[in-house]
């Protein structure tokens, strides 16, 4: 157990080791990973209940964290599971700040203000070499696929939330995940919430990058 939320997980996965970069085409596929995190994680904390087609808020009264109470009065406005993660992707640029602001109050990242080309700011976020936190997500993501043992449920959430979204390819070697297709597709299915919000996820993220 790290500590860290599933948001925090998904936003420590979707920044470049190197760069602090944010990772995936367009950011298309940090925004609805994030969103998918979100609804997982007030899933876990019994706030809603959820499956492939449908949504109900189960209560909405504050969480303590800021992610979580950000997005759940979004939910109240939707119908279905899909509304609900279209409404929190949307609201990406609302969310993501705030699991960054926990990250680097806890000095798991370090933020770095610049220019490209000398011209454009551009903030970046880069992972402290002297805390293994950050790191250690991708690291447990790794194991997960490389052995058979059975995970923790939040690690099967979070490979679940990369597949859905495609990040696997942007974070794994390329002949591990060919040798281990059949591992993660067990993975995906182990948990009941996995399997409904992963395949929502996967649907809003093919929809969204064809609209692109």
């Amino acid at each position: 157990m790290t500590g860290l939320s599933l948001p925090e997980e998904i936003v420590l996965l979707t920044l470049d080791d190197a760069t602090g970069r944010a990772i995936g085409r367009q950011g298309i596929a940090a925004s609805i990973a994030l969103a998918g995190a979100v609804m997982m994680e007030l899933a876990l904390a019994g706030r809603v209940d959820t499956d492939r087609h449908r949504l109900e808020v189960l209560d909405d009264s504050p969480t303590g964290d800021p992610v979580l109470d950000t997005g759940l009065p979004l939910l109240r406005e939707a119908s279905d599971s899909r509304g609900a993660l279209m409404l929190l992707a949307r609201e990406e640029t609302g969310l993501r700040p705030l699991v960054l602001s926990a990250l680097l109050a806890r000095g798991l990242l370090h933020r770095v203000d610049g220019r490209v080309l000398l011209v454009f700011p551009e903030r970046r976020y880069l992972k402290p070499e002297d805390r293994p936190e950050p790191r250690e997500v991708r690291a447990r993501l790794l194991r997960s696929i490389e052995t058979d043992d059975i995970p923790e449920p939040r690690e099967a959430l979070l490979l679940g939330l990369a597949r859905a979204t495609a990040l696997l390819p942007l974070l794994l070697p390329p002949e591990l995940l060919a040798a281990r297709q059949e591992r993660i597709m067990l993975l995906n299915r182990i948990e009941a919430l996995n399997r409904s919000v992963s395949e929502t996820v996967g649907d809003l993220y093919l929809y969204r990058l064809r609209s692109v």
